[in-house]
């Protein structure tokens, strides 16, 4: 058995939407100036702004950071995030939106495996169906044969792997304070991607900077939403949910970027949304196995 607290769906859910909101426009930001700039020089600056955010926090709690157990999981979970969130952001000027979203959201599939395997978490027929359902929207929503190869998409395979791997990692670490994850990954991000930024450094250009800094300021405040969600939530419950992100993205590149989707997305991104709904309506706990 666990000493950990009941899962709350409702509320998991709910931080994660504003996850996903706020992480829609910090990428929004990174696919108009992400071709202008190297993919570290962005993440650098990304975790720069959040760990200048957080360390008043950081300061007021530092009682939480002595004798830290797990200390090797909160390092592998920094080298994933690192990585994952690299590719993403040298995969985003190079694809359209909706593609980025798409691809990404096998993600939460290999999460749910994840879960299951690693983490003994009971996925229920319900969930498994409305992923299954969400994936096929997916599918027809993209149209993969119309999707020209390139290392954008190459980049969102280390993406999807990457990512899944710090998910997990994020749901072991459970037990560890909010404040600690955030510090471990913000200061982390800006350790690692620091050298490669001084190999690297693009003169940012006017206009630019604050726009630049925002990414972060978005970035950090999601951060804090998704640890609040994973800690609340199932991961069977919230990787169906995190479909919506798809209808989100496309709805910025569209109004944004200009990026018109055809019938079969309206077609895919209805099933996409009806598994999302179907799940979120039976809010029920994924509970470990005693």
């Amino acid at each position: 058995m666990t000493d950990d607290p009941p899962r709350d769906n409702l509320r998991g859910g709910a931080w994660l939407l504003a996850d996903l909101s706020l992480n829609i426009w910090a990428l929004s930001i990174v696919k108009w100036l992400g071709a202008d700039y190297p993919a570290t020089q962005i993440v650098f600056l990304r975790a720069l702004v959040g760990l200048v955010l957080i360390l008043p926090m950081a300061w007021r709690r530092r009682a939480a950071f002595r004798a830290l157990p797990d200390l090797g999981l909160h390092l592998l979970r920094v080298g994933f995030a690192v990585t994952g969130l690299t590719a993403s952001f040298f995969a985003l000027p190079r694809v359209p939106m909706a593609t980025f979203s798409a691809v990404g959201f096998t993600r939460p599939l290999i999460t749910m495996v994840m879960a299951a395997v690693l983490l003994r978490e009971v996925i229920g027929r319900r969930r498994w169906a409305a992923a299954g359902v969400a994936f096929v929207g997916i599918v027809i929503a993209v149209n993969p044969r119309e999707v020209p190869w390139n290392w954008g998409l190459a980049a969102m395979i280390v993406v999807v792997l990457s990512g899944s791997a710090a998910v997990i990692a994020t749901r072991r670490l459970r037990a560890a304070p909010v404040v600690v994850m955030m510090v471990f990954y913000t200061a982390g991000l800006t350790l690692f991607s620091a050298p490669f930024t001084a190999l690297n450094w693009t003169p940012i250009q006017p206009g630019h900077l604050l726009p630049l800094l925002l990414i972060g300021c978005f970035a950090q405040v999601a951060q804090l939403c998704f640890l609040k969600a994973h800690y609340h939530g199932g991961a069977g419950f919230l990787s169906v949910l995190a479909y919506l992100s798809l209808v989100f993205s496309v709805g910025v590149g569209f109004f944004v970027f200009g990026e018109r989707p055809g019938p079969a997305f309206a077609l895919g991104a209805s099933l996409v949304v009806g598994a999302a709904v179907w799940v979120t309506a039976d809010p029920r706990d994924a509970r470990p196995k005693s």
